[in-house]
């Protein structure tokens, strides 16, 4: 007997393998303490896209800790509208992870006592059985762990993976890994945290009040509302990204999904580099308009900032923009008529007509 099969026997395998498949929905109360938000006074969910660890400045393997409390809390989805969101450490989406391959990276996943539902995490950067989701699978005031090595670079999407898997991560339960190559990342001015998700809500889009999940549009994939960050318009006023003319920039994005493919794209930019589904080994492309990144995946793309002004950060799938899929890009500094010139056409002369 292998050691697999003596501490996964087959009836558990088979359980595993058929709940991905499987609706189990488990029916909390979502009775929690007014910390955690209400529907008069819910938290702002929100992750910063400038919420992430700076490049490590380092050459050799270490240690990382990563703490997870998953947190079911009442936050702001769109303008008077609230959801009963579930996350990681109360922000959607979670803590942005960075290691190095090389590293060790040790995961202390605590399920908080007030919660409805047990909750896990798998780390696609793991390898080894089930990211991680077997190890960690807690119920409501258990606290669970496991350690890997990070031994692949790449952007790596992370998410609760208790049935149905789906369920969690349209709740907001996803976050991203980044593994450096041993050598780091080409260095850029400023670094960004972008991640797309779905909210399937029972109201329609722009209603009011405290909204409520729906399981069957969860099931046909039909979201009423698709998110950057968690929340409608989220990446849009205090929290647009902004930088200025002459630097360079990044993002790192990913999709938590959990259904739909992004096609990410910068109204008015061109990526100078797009790594294409975060393959870090990979010669990025060069010069690319639109990138598709499929739910569970993940990229990154460098841009220089030629122009100052607003830019718009969508899904080329633009009829997801009226849904709250849209951020902002700021750019400030000089103006580049050379580059850049808007000109507005005169109307004092006659049209001519042909006769």
């Amino acid at each position: 007997m292998t050691e697999f099969r003596r501490r996964f026997p087959l009836g558990l395998a088979l359980a595993l393998i058929t709940a991905t498949v499987v609706p189990a929905f488990a029916g909390g109360s979502h009775d929690h303490p007014a910390e955690n938000g209400t529907a008069a006074a819910p938290l702002d969910i929100v992750r910063a896209a400038t919420d992430l660890a700076p490049p490590l400045a380092r050459s050799g393997p270490e240690t990382i800790k990563v703490k997870l409390d998953t947190v079911e809390v009442t936050g702001r989805l769109a303008d008077g509208a609230t959801y009963h969101y579930w996350t990681f450490n109360k922000k959607v989406p979670g803590p942005f992870v960075r290691a190095r391959v090389g590293d060790t990276i040790q995961v202390e996943l605590s399920n908080l006592a007030d919660s409805s539902e047990r909750h896990s995490v798998d780390f696609h950067a793991v390898t080894g059985p089930g990211g991680g989701a077997v190890a960690t699978d807690a119920a409501p005031g258990e606290t669970k762990g496991f350690s890997f090595k990070a031994l692949k670079p790449g952007l790596y999407v992370y998410h609760c993976a208790v049935p149905l898997a789906a369920h969690h991560i349209a709740n907001g339960m996803y976050g991203l890994i980044l593994v450096e190559p041993e050598e780091g990342l080409p260095p850029v001015d400023r670094e960004f945290y972008v991640m797309q998700g779905e909210v399937y809500t029972s109201q329609t889009y722009g209603s009011k009040g405290k909204l409520t999940e729906s399981l069957e549009k969860l099931m046909a994939e039909a979201p009423e509302y698709y998110v950057f960050n968690g929340a409608a318009n989220a990446l849009t006023g205090s929290n647009a990204l902004t930088a200025r003319v002459g630097e360079t920039i990044r993002i790192y994005f990913g999709v938590g999904g959990p259904n739909k493919t992004s096609s990410f794209h910068v109204i008015g930019e061109i990526f100078d580099k797009a790594y294409q589904l975060a393959s870090l080994t990979t010669e990025p492309l060069a010069d690319v308009q639109t990138i598709t990144v499929p739910p569970g995946g993940a990229a990154v793309v460098d841009m220089t900032l030629d122009v100052p002004g607003e830019y718009v950060l969508v899904d080329h799938a633009l009829s997801r923009a009226a849904r709250g899929l849209v951020g902002k890009l700021v750019v400030d500094g000089e103006s580049q008529p050379a580059l850049f010139t808007a000109v507005s056409s005169g109307t004092d002369e006659p049209e001519h007509s042909s006769h």
